[in-house]
């Protein structure tokens, strides 16, 4: 996985500290907790822009994962604060595409790289459709 090598027209960080629930038995934070981790930075710079996953669904747009991808680096610790880096490069129309970069912050480490591809679709047909106006415009 790569992450664009050009300048994104948004980037948010996101911080979080990882809960003892969230580890396993190594004392690592458990491998699927990192897609969550992935969704609440989303959401929170979705929300940055005084935009909400809860309007859109009231305007009858979704928005589902199509596609995830993740590489892991290196282990995530138990009480260790996360900056999740979430990168747009290109203006949303029908795909929302977005990049992360996971550092545990005490220590300056990359510890995971993703992406995640989300699409805008009506809740109605079910069928893709065009991202609303006052979504796209905080990415001009």
């Amino acid at each position: 996985m790569v992450i664009p090598d050009k300048k994104p027209i948004v980037r948010y960080d996101h911080f979080l500290r990882s809960r003892y629930g969230e580890t396993d038995k190594m004392g690592y934070v458990y491998y699927g907790r990192y897609l969550e981790y992935f969704e609440e930075a989303r959401t929170e710079m979705i929300r940055s822009y005084g935009v909400s996953y809860r309007q859109m669904e009231d305007d009858g747009i979704m928005l589902p994962v199509i596609h995830a991808e993740l590489q892991y680096k290196l282990p995530l610790f138990y009480d260790e604060q996360i900056k999740i880096r979430v990168s747009v490069f290109d203006v949303p129309n029908v795909r929302l595409q977005t990049y992360y970069e996971v550092i545990a912050v005490e220590r300056d480490k990359l510890c995971a790289l993703g992406e995640v591809s989300l699409c805008f679709m009506d809740s109605e047909s079910r069928k893709p459709c065009r991202a609303p106006e006052y979504f796209t415009e905080h990415f001009n």
